[in-house]
């Protein structure tokens, strides 16, 4: 199928024209059909030839992957990790939670997925992660839940918005002002509307973006203010952009997610410990831009 022809497959496999042809016939023996319709001294692949063709190259693919699997496990000595998360925490906290985990445990291979719930738990349920990362509170089945780190959502501003003067931005603060939202269905972006309905502040939608990251993205340009988690947030601080707290609360938590029925990892703990010394790091760092603002 590949070259087109007996000789040139049987140069291809390092053996003989009559060898190539004795084992086709025997395979269109087995199989109960023909494979190739001979005309003019060519070969040309039937309509079956070519499904079956594609099977067989699937099963080419799928014996690669198990041989590229060996390969990376022989190689990980160290031991292997795998942590399926959000993608805000892929960018967040995971980064300098690893750098902190790789300095105890150089030799590790950690494998990081990024996943959108519902996926996200269904995965988790499926226990095929060692540990995972959400932002909700409920466990999915066959899971523990434990939680990491719990910190407000922030407004967050471009240089040279009035709203810096404030060391606290209230609710009425962002009547009539340009603002970049989350995607309508997110959880918090409803969480927000629904409260400043509830006042009747009315803010002026400039853009709504799927992700956090894209949101600080937006008003970094200037085109608005926002609010978004602040381990995001921290990110983009600094670069055309101000974190400020909010006078109201709109908690924003971080979980750890243990599956229940997968084999233990032991290198689970130390991963989870250097997590927690990351969320303690990003609230100091917090607390420092809060203490900043307000001078």
């Amino acid at each position: 199928m590949t070259t087109g022809s007996m000789t040139k497959a049987a140069e291809l496999l390092y053996t003989s024209q009559p060898t190539v042809s004795r084992e086709l016939a025997r395979m269109e023996q087995s199989i109960g059909f023909a494979l190739f319709e001979r005309a003019h001294g060519r070969l040309r692949p039937t309509m079956p030839a070519l499904s079956l063709f594609d099977e067989v190259k699937r099963v080419y693919v799928g014996l690669e992957r198990v041989e590229s699997t060996a390969a990376t496990l022989r190689e990980s000595r160290g031991g292997q990790l795998s942590v399926i998360t959000l993608p805000a925490f892929s960018h967040s906290i995971l980064p300098h939670a690893c750098k902190r985990f790789h300095d105890s445990h150089p030799g590790v291979s950690i494998s990081i997925a990024s996943q959108e719930p519902p996926f996200l738990e269904e995965w988790l349920t499926a226990q095929r992660y060692d540990l995972g990362l959400t932002e909700h509170d409920a466990a999915p089945a066959g899971t523990r839940l434990i939680p990491l780190l719990e910190v407000d959502e922030v407004c967050v501003l471009p240089d040279g918005h009035p709203l810096l003067a404030k060391g606290t931005v209230d609710l009425m603060s962002f009547a009539d002002q340009p603002f970049i939202s989350l995607s309508s269905n997110d959880p918090y972006r409803i969480q927000l509307d629904d409260a400043f309905a509830k006042l009747g502040i009315t803010r002026r939608l400039v853009a709504e973006t799927p992700t956090a990251v894209s949101v600080c993205s937006f008003v970094r340009q200037g085109l608005g203010i926002a609010i978004v988690n602040p381990l995001t947030a921290l990110d983009f601080a600094g670069r055309n952009l101000n974190i400020r707290p909010l006078a109201v609360s709109f908690p924003f938590r971080v979980s750890l997610i243990y599956p229940e029925h997968r084999p233990n990892n032991p290198l689970v703990k130390a991963f989870a410990e250097s997590l927690r010394d990351e969320a303690g790091m990003l609230q100091r760092h917090l607390a420092a831009h809060y203490s900043v603002g307000t001078r």
